[in-house]
């Protein structure tokens, strides 16, 4: 039986959002002056996990629709270069490389989702040097569909007889249920949930977690 962890990225795996704040204020000054603002961290973190298009409906709410689609398409843009080297203002989970090598030995196969765009898993990738670790990745960048959508696609891509989704918000739990795999709350990243669901306050409890809620549906 496989058995798949597919993880939620923002606030599961890494907080990147002060350096991409940075990455935006920085391409906003040079390329955008007509949406020229300043951005914080906070404000970015507010905004994880909608996808690229939701984000700058509600960033840029005040600019007319077509140049607010071409504003957050360059920042999102300039973000992924800015971010494929290592940046300060990137915080990668405190013990993830210990974990991920804990569940990959223990069998499970490990997996991204996230509704970030193209390019920008890569970058959590070079940033964390985690890459071995994972065997795919799917995003809304490279599809255009929802959360929910990709995490079927994943599973149903990769074989999987039961698949676990791991994220920090209700919208990752929602989509998880949408999807129909089960679902472990990453209580230590940005978000709650509304719902009674199997909750960790640390990476280093997902191992336990994992067994007794994939281990109980063999």
């Amino acid at each position: 039986m496989k058995k798949g962890i597919i993880f939620d990225l923002d606030g599961t795996l890494w907080d990147a959002c002060e350096a991409i704040a940075a990455s935006w204020n920085l391409y906003l000054e040079q390329s955008a002056r007509d949406a020229l603002r300043v951005f914080s961290g906070d404000d970015l973190r507010a905004v994880c996990g909608l996808t690229m298009k939701k984000i700058g409906d509600t960033l840029f709410s005040d600019i007319e629709e077509k140049r607010r689609d071409e504003i957050t398409e360059g920042c999102c843009e300039f973000e992924v270069e800015y971010l494929s080297v290592p940046r300060e203002g990137v915080e990668i989970v405190e013990g993830l490389r210990e974990v991920l090598s804990e569940l990959k030995a223990t069998g499970y196969h490990l997996y991204i989702v996230s509704n970030c765009q193209k390019g920008y898993i890569e970058d959590f990738l070079i940033n964390s040097g985690l890459s071995e670790l994972f065997e795919d990745r799917e995003c809304f960048g490279n599809t255009g569909k929802e959360k929910d959508f990709n995490i079927r696609l994943l599973a149903d891509r990769n074989g999987l007889d039961q698949a676990l989704y791991v994220g920090d918000t209700q919208g990752d739990y929602d989509s998880a249920m949408e999807a129909g795999t089960l679902f472990v709350h990453a209580a230590y990243g940005y978000g709650q949930v509304d719902a009674p669901v199997r909750a960790i306050a640390d990476i280093l409890q997902l191992p336990a977690a994992a067994e007794e809620l994939l281990e109980q549906r063999m």
